[in-house]
């Protein structure tokens, strides 16, 4: 499994955990998980993975709009509160979520998904035709 995919998932799901959080719990509640989670959480994974060294040109611009989210929702959840903050805190948690599925779709349009795709292809006409044969 690809670290560019593994990152992605993990940060679609943290950020629709702060989505249903926002509105499921009170907004003081809502404001410490999400700065635990796309917050801190998201930040120190962004961090871990841009040193990685197979990341895309694209994946890291994605890391860079992510750690830029991650640190305003760090600041927005410790100056803001009540409806501020929840309105906030949904629309930072929105832009990772979109971001996590561009960054999921980048690395399902990559080179080395169309090169596996066309040798799967070419192998199952292969087996067809020694079936048949």
């Amino acid at each position: 499994m690809s670290t560019r995919y593994a990152t992605n998932v993990v940060l679609a799901l943290a950020s629709g955990f702060v989505i249903v959080a926002v509105f499921a719990f009170s907004p003081n509640v809502a404001g410490w998980i999400a700065f635990a989670v796309t917050g801190v959480f998201v930040l120190a994974m962004t961090a871990g993975a841009s040193l990685l060294p197979r990341r895309s040109w694209t994946q890291r611009g994605l890391d860079s709009a992510v750690a830029a989210l991650a640190a305003w929702t760090i600041v927005e959840t410790l100056v803001f509160g009540g409806a501020a903050q929840t309105w906030i805190t949904f629309g930072a948690a929105a832009g990772m979520l979109a971001l996590a599925l561009a960054g999921l779709t980048a690395h399902e349009l990559t080179t080395e998904r169309v090169v596996h795709s066309l040798e799967s292809s070419e192998q199952r006409e292969r087996y067809q035709q020694e079936a048949f044969a």
